[in-house]
């Protein structure tokens, strides 16, 4: 038999070869002739060597990676093998709060993403690289200002004012602001914590999740050096642009509005021909085509007993707006040094330093200048006859000009709006093990945030409309110091005892925060060329102020985990938390929680199934808390003035400074919290080959933190108190797949969608409805509805207006028509016979996303999309961009408008004649007329790489790529490029949970073009 196998299989010859993963080596790997006890294992480098025969399998393989088998052939000495990584590998050790576990045994809700998986994005942030990636996570980008404008939201969860971000923790050091500015290159695995049993260790934080961020450490017997960069460019499409009208319809429809009014035309509209050739584009004119690139140097080593990881990084994104840019300069250093046996110290320190220069681009007329530029008259000139920018517009009155305006690119050049700010994330620890399975550690950790913002309009230029120039040149100048620090001292305890495994937490922390502010106005300067504080002649009292907020935290923790043969799985934890924020008599909040968990296929009636490889039951309730009111809110305040009005008195002749009681207090403000059950159901097949994960979550959040109406009497015009009832359920559904996988080619899937609803049950005694500019939140309806008239189209004609309800002395043939909701044949807008109803949802039935991963012998490819569906948008820039007075240029469907019985047009919008008292019902009364679905689905990320091998021993490995961010989006939206939009009046901020949903046109959402290269030595 000998003799045979020798003749079929020939001689055996030495075989070499690496095994990698991923561009870098696989150390530890374990390679075996199949069928034979032969075999090896790979060095550091991922470099083996066997004897093997051709005709023979070699057999790879390694934990957390699938399993590859490659045949011998004929004269072969070198076999380079690439492994994959597992979709679902049950060994794979995950974070969770305030520790690790094994995945095959976590109870709660939780989902990993590896740093890998996110490289090769050419983004600033890490929330931008989530996007589509997580069931139960809405991530959306509210704005493409550099750095800025991501929106994160774990399972739907808001508050009436208490927020809806995540608690982010770094390291295990939940820090206070968000992770815009840590730099993506730093982390090595992320994990989002969804349901209570998994987040309830951080208590009074936890309501809306957790996202814990692991940095990168160095691996067992390895020292590296890596180098990853990329440059690109980035470009608004022109597709997906709000279309306005130019020079020339824009005249046109201005001398068609005269006409149908039997008015004359002014001379300027008089022949719109003359327009063709003379276009200016002032949304255009504001956009450019923008650098972007970054510069990673990453350096981990962990040999003998020293682990260090090294990360410097330069960031660097010119927005494609003028004047825009974003920099980024940042450092980590982790350093663990284990002592003894029993002894470990560590300290990490992050500094960044990040430069955040953008005009004043989001918001409304005369705040935000995309705005402005988007609806000034487009036969106004941005350059005059020597090609420098004008400095100001103004047509005569009769032309129906009523506003004088600035030029907006010199604007955009000349205002500065600059904020320069150094963090500094840093985490020093010592554990020991006194015995076997007892670990004690205590941390300190810091966080160092200062800030400086710089705004300054010179005399030359404005951000508002009717604003002469030269204006009056102003500055602000506005300082911020925030330290927060944090003592964790956590003892550990596992034991196993035959089949039975226990593991006991216990933890004390404590956490301060402070916030010195000030901030320095100043106006009318002699030269603009010297902005500074001594050159303005005049300091500004009511913009000039300086302020200090504190907050503390004590808490204390524990959590139990026990299992029995690793498939009977149990968990309980409870935390409490006394917050300086609130009441005397109400500081303290308790959030426990319990899971369980069954391993139904290492039963015996599912252990030989060759089909189901792995199926978990778990199931999980817990109460978390939030406590984002702010500070003082519980206390009287006193200050110097009141509803904006100085309180100081006067004695004979003599001025004496006074103070005043600016609000009630509430010793009784306590938390507001959220009980949560989970169900979830986690099933593999085929050897994992494909896995799903289903979740049902049903949530009830009480207490909401929110300032009260009170009646005028009292003094006050409201008071901040506990709340009111809000119910969230919802489903979640992830699907990972590997389609195809042989010796060449590789084909992955990760998909997952989303359904998230929620329902106010109560909110104060005696109010079932709260008001919003454009949105209601109201007992027994979701959360921050569209709330307005009901768009019924327009009078079609006279016999269609004698048979309407109407507006009287506002209807006419061609003018809006709305619903008369309450019958009574009048349209009412407010008052008791309100006719406003709730006419849209910005929230989406589904969200959904999906990831493929392509490999091709040395070639590689991914490409990332995400959706949304049923949500809408309130389309807010028509009351200026649709404005039929004729004030500001207009969107190109008002081409299509009502004219005449018998020209109609398109159904979007109604008559130009009968002047405001017309227009201005479809124009300023909110209504269905500004709701727009705003469905989208969107390719993120593409990206195509090519890994070299054999480059010889200086170089382990590398790989070139090229990239491409935010490719298409598919969407029937019309208002805009961006249909995941959400903002405030002013720009700052996304709307809240109270008003979400509001497009203003905001800075735009480039497509990116990068080129790239990872390289290891």
């Amino acid at each position: 038999m000998l003799c045979i196998s020798v003749t079929s299989f020939g001689q055996s010859q030495s075989i070499r070869g690496v095994v990698t993963s991923e561009g870098e080596p696989v150390p530890g790997a374990l390679v075996l002739v199949k069928g034979t006890q032969r075999g090896t294992v790979t060095d550091i480098d991922g470099n083996y060597s066997i004897d093997a025969a051709p005709g023979e399998i070699l057999v790879v393989s390694f934990v957390g990676y699938i399993t590859k088998e490659v045949a011998v052939v004929g004269g072969q000495t070198t076999i380079d093998v690439t492994l994959d990584l597992s979709t679902s590998d049950l060994s794979e050790v995950v974070v969770v709060g305030y520790g690790s576990q094994i995945k095959k045994e976590v109870t709660g809700a939780i989902q990993s993403v590896s740093g890998k998986e996110l490289q090769d994005m050419p983004v600033s942030s890490v929330a931008q690289k989530l996007q589509g990636r997580l069931a139960g996570v809405q991530i959306n980008q509210t704005t493409g200002k550099p750095g800025q404008g991501m929106n994160v939201r774990i399972r739907g969860q808001l508050s009436v004012s208490g927020g809806s971000q995540p608690l982010y923790v770094v390291d295990g050091f939940p820090i206070t602001g968000d992770i815009n500015q840590i730099n993506p290159d730093e982390i090595e695995e992320l994990t989002v914590l969804k349901d209570a049993a998994s987040t309830s260790l951080y208590g009074s934080r936890a309501a809306n999740g957790v996202i814990l961020i692991t940095t990168k450490r160095g691996k067992a017997g390895q020292t590296n050096v890596g180098l990853n960069v990329f440059t690109g460019f980035q470009k608004v499409p022109v597709e997906g642009r709000l279309e306005m009208m130019n020079a020339e319809e824009f005249a046109t429809f201005k001398k068609e509005s005269y006409e149908d009014a039997g008015q004359p035309v002014p001379e300027v509209f008089q022949n719109p021909a003359q327009y063709r050739d003379q276009n200016n584009d002032w949304y255009d004119a504001m956009l450019q085509t923008a650098p972007i690139s970054s510069y990673n140097l990453t350096l981990t080593s962990n040999k003998e007993r020293v682990n260090t990881a090294v990360v410097a990084g330069v960031f660097t994104q010119d927005g494609v707006v003028v004047n825009s840019d974003y920099r980024r300069f940042s450092l980590r250093m982790n350093t663990d040094y284990q002592v003894s046996d029993k002894v470990n110290i560590g300290f990490n320190v992050a500094p960044n330093y990040v430069i955040d220069n953008t005009p004043r681009t989001d918001g409304t007329r005369g705040t935000g200048i995309l705005f402005n530029a988007l609806h000034t008259w487009p036969i106004m000139p941005i350059y005059d006859a020597n090609g420098e920018l004008t400095y100001f517009n103004q047509f005569p009155a009769n032309t129906g000009n009523i506003y004088a305006y600035p030029n907006w690119v010199r604007s955009a050049e000349e205002i500065t709006n600059e904020t320069k700010q150094m963090n500094v994330l840093s985490n020093a620890f010592v554990s020991w093990k006194p015995i076997k399975g007892l670990s004690l550690q205590s941390s300190f950790n810091t966080e160092i945030r200062n800030s400086n913002y710089f705004w300054f309009n010179p005399s030359t230029a404005t951000a508002n409309i009717n604003v002469a120039i030269p204006t009056v040149a102003v500055s602000i100048r506005e300082n911020y110091q925030r330290l927060s620090w944090l003592n964790e001292n956590i003892a550990t305890y596992s034991k196993s005892v035959n089949d039975h495994n226990f593991e006991a937490l216990v933890g004390f922390s404590n956490q301060q925060y402070r916030e010195d502010r000030t901030r320095i106005q100043a106006d009318t300067y002699a030269d603009d060329r010297l902005p500074t504080i001594q050159g303005a002649i005049n300091i500004n009292r009511g913009g000039t102020n300086s302020g200090v907020e504190e907050w503390t935290l004590t808490s204390l923790f524990s959590r139990l985990t026990y299992n029995y043969k690793g498939k009977y799985l149990f968990t309980a934890a409870v935390r409490g938390d006394g917050s300086s924020r609130f009441g005397a008599d109400n500081r303290w909040g308790v959030f426990p929680s319990t899971s369980v968990g069954w391993v139904l296929s290492d039963e015996e009636f599912l252990n030989t199934n060759s089909t189901i490889s792995f199926t978990k039951l778990r199931a999980s309730y817990g109460i978390t808390g939030n406590n984002n009111i702010g500070n003082y809110t519980q206390y009287a305040r006193v200050g110097n003035a009141l509803n904006g009005v100085t309180v100081n008195s006067v004695f004979g002749e003599t001025v004496v400074p006074g103070a005043s009681v600016l609000s009630l207090n509430n010793p009784n403000l306590g938390w507001e919290t959220t009980a949560q059950f989970d169900l979830g159901l986690d099933i593999g097949l085929w050897d994992d080959r494909l896995s799903f994960v289903y979740d049902f979550y049903t949530k009830n959040t009480t207490n909401l933190l929110y300032a009260v109406q009170i009646p005028q009497e009292a003094g006050f015009t409201n008071f901040n108190d506990n709340i009111g009832e809000i119910k969230f359920w919802g489903h979640e559904f992830a699907v990972n797949a590997i389609a195809i996988n042989t010796s060449n080619f590789r084909w992955s899937i990760n998909a997952n969608i989303s359904f998230n609803r929620n329902e106010v049950i109560e909110l104060a005694e005696g109010i079932d409805r709260v008001y919003g500019t454009y949105h209601i939140t109201q007992v027994g309806k979701p959360f921050g509805q569209f709330y307005g008239l009901v768009k019924e189209g327009f009078y079609m004609n006279e016999e269609d207006l004698a048979n309407s309800p109407i507006i009287p002395g506002r209807s006419t043939v061609g003018s809006i028509k709305m619903r008369d909701v309450n019958g009574d044949g009048i349209i009412t807008y407010g008052g008791d016979n309100d006719d406003r109803a709730i006419i849209g949802n910005p929230f989406p039935d589904f969200v959904y996303g999906i990831v493929n991963n392509f490999t091709f012998k040395n070639w590689d490819a991914s490409i990332t999309a995400s959706g949304s569906e049923g949500n809408q948008l309130w389309m807010r820039h028509l009351y200026s961009t649709a404005n039929l007075d004729g004030v500001f240029n207009m969107v190109r469907k008002a081409i299509d408008r009502f004219r005449s019985p018998e020209d109609p047009g398109e159904g979007i919008f109604g008559t130009t004649v009968g002047g405001g008292n017309v227009t201005g019902v479809e124009r300023d009364w909110n209504s269905s007329h500004f709701v727009y679905d705003a469905s989208f689905f969107t390719i993120r990320n593409i990206t195509v790489g090519y890994s070299f091998k054999n480059l010889g021993k200086a170089i382990k490995s590398a790989r070139i790529y090229a990239s491409g961010q935010n490719m298409w989006v598919f969407t029937k939206y019309w208002g805009g490029s961006n249909p995941e939009v959400s903002m405030q009046n002013d720009g700052n901020g996304d709307g809240g949970n109270l008003s979400p949903g509001v497009d203003l046109s905001a800075y735009p959402v480039p497509r990116t073009i990068t080129f790239g290269a990872n390289i290891n030595f």
